[in-house]
């Protein structure tokens, strides 16, 4: 297991290489009603790839199916994590095994967590996957992910989330992201919260980790200048839980200028 994990957070080469995440046949209830129905989809090693549609459309739900969150069922599924031959299917798997394998999802509104303070999460996490880094040692990468950021390192010594305004939440998950470099990382409305120009510091803070780390991200969205920033190389677009419209980012633009009427 240990060479697995080695494995799946070693630097990939640039460009698309392989298969990241393959979903089959993905369809999932909340509180007894069907929001996705069948959905079939993949991303690419240092890929982009985005999820348009109206509010309602099963945008969140899909999400939160991949990385387990509670209070969403799902009945049928095919979930395929990482490239052969550690291929796991992940929906077999814990959410904190997920998390291990790599798996991290920024939620549209980040939960406040009291009692604990970014630091303490974060040097749980890393210690969970194995790595035994000192109190000092994660301060030090907090700090230069901070300065990355252009927030104050005080943050992390606060409890998570905690008084914090929609921007600064935003700002912490993506520190958490810097320090803990997973491979797969699920944005939900990443701009919520944020003015334009922090917008835009953020989503030049991930196309520099997608660089350095040939990571994968999957986005949900409905802010399509936040999108000529991150370059999507593929889009999706969700109606009534299921796909109706797949192309490259051009497609973005098309939604951008006409919305969704055409796709109805």
């Amino acid at each position: 297991m240990r060479k697995i994990f080695k494995d799946l957070f070693l630097r990939g080469e640039r460009g698309i290489i392989g298969e990241m995440l393959s979903v089959k046949n993905l369809s999932a209830e909340v509180d007894g009603k069907r929001i996705l129905s069948g959905v079939d989809f993949e991303v690419k090693e240092n890929e982009t790839v985005v999820f348009l549609g109206e509010n309602g459309a099963g945008k969140s739900t899909m999400m939160k199916a991949i990385v387990g969150a509670p209070g969403v069922k799902v009945i049928s599924e095919t979930v395929d994590f990482a490239q052969k031959p550690d291929k796991w299917e992940i929906l077999k798997m814990t959410p904190d095994e997920r998390a291990r394998a790599g798996i991290m999802m920024c939620f549209q509104d980040p939960e406040v967590i009291e009692g604990v303070k970014t630091t303490e999460l974060v040097r749980e996490a890393l210690m969970a996957r194995g790595e035994r880094l000192s109190r000092d040692e994660v301060i030090e990468r907090e700090a230069e992910a901070s300065k990355k950021l252009k927030t104050s390192i005080f943050m992390t010594e606060r409890e998570v989330n905690k008084g914090f305004s929609g921007g600064e939440k935003k700002k912490n998950e993506i520190l958490q992201m810097l320090v803990l470099r997973p491979k797969l990382v699920i944005l939900d409305e990443i701009d919520s919260g944020l003015d334009v120009d922090a917008a835009g510091q953020i989503s030049k803070i991930l196309m520099d980790y997608q660089r350095e780390t040939g990571c994968s991200f999957l986005v949900i969205t409905h802010n399509m200048k936040i999108l000529k920033h991150l370059q999507p190389t593929r889009c999706y677009v969700l109606h009534q839980g299921k796909i109706v419209a797949e192309g490259d980012g051009k497609m973005v633009k098309r939604v951008e200028k006409e919305g969704y009427g055409w796709i109805k």
